[in-house]
């Protein structure tokens, strides 16, 4: 059975022993059982970001993306992992280029992840996030520090210029989705 207390409980004592790749088998171990995860945190009903817990050295986050939902590429400045428990999340990785390229990025690999899937990103990944389906996404995220207090950066969705990261974008998408789909 999942359970949100102990779900975060067992990161931080895998960050004391093990780091990312001991979070990361808590995470395949507990998206493996979707029902579980739906049961301990609802079914999800609208797009957004629920933080379950916050801490200097760990943030641990239910996030669920909305149907055909896009953001921009963006980085974290410190690892993840993601488990999805429910829908598809698409992943595109970027590189950033030269100064004087035609571009400051180029793709630079992609992947899916669907229910029951976990995966790690590195301290330095820039990805864009994508909900292909035509429904709700739901996956646990973990941070490897506190990711709410992080500075980070994106980059324009059209033009891939490098900006500071805008949280209050952020949610506008989110609360944008949302109104797509007639969820207030």
């Amino acid at each position: 059975m999942f359970e949100p207390a102990r779900f975060i409980a067992d990161c931080e004592a895998a960050m004391q022993s093990g780091g990312q790749p001991a979070v990361r088998a808590l995470m395949a171990e507990a998206v493996s059982d979707r029902a579980a995860v739906i049961a301990a945190l609802g079914e999800p009903k609208r797009a957004g970001i629920e933080v379950l817990h916050t801490s200097p050295i760990l943030t641990v986050l239910n996030l669920v993306w909305g149907p055909h939902m896009t953001v921009m590429p963006h980085n974290h400045h410190m690892w993840a992992v993601i488990g999805i428990y429910g829908g598809r999340e698409d992943n595109i990785y970027w590189r950033t280029l030269p100064d004087g390229a035609r571009w400051p990025l180029e793709a630079a690999g992609a992947g899916s992840l669907m229910p029951g899937d976990a995966c790690s990103l590195g301290k330095d990944i820039i990805h864009s996030v994508t909900n292909p389906l035509g429904k709700l996404t739901g996956a646990l995220h973990v941070y490897g520090g506190d990711f709410l207090r992080q500075q980070r950066e994106e980059w324009h969705e059209e033009t891939l210029q490098k900006g500071p990261y805008d949280t209050a974008k952020a949610r506008r998408l989110f609360e944008d989705s949302n109104s797509r789909i007639g969820v207030r």
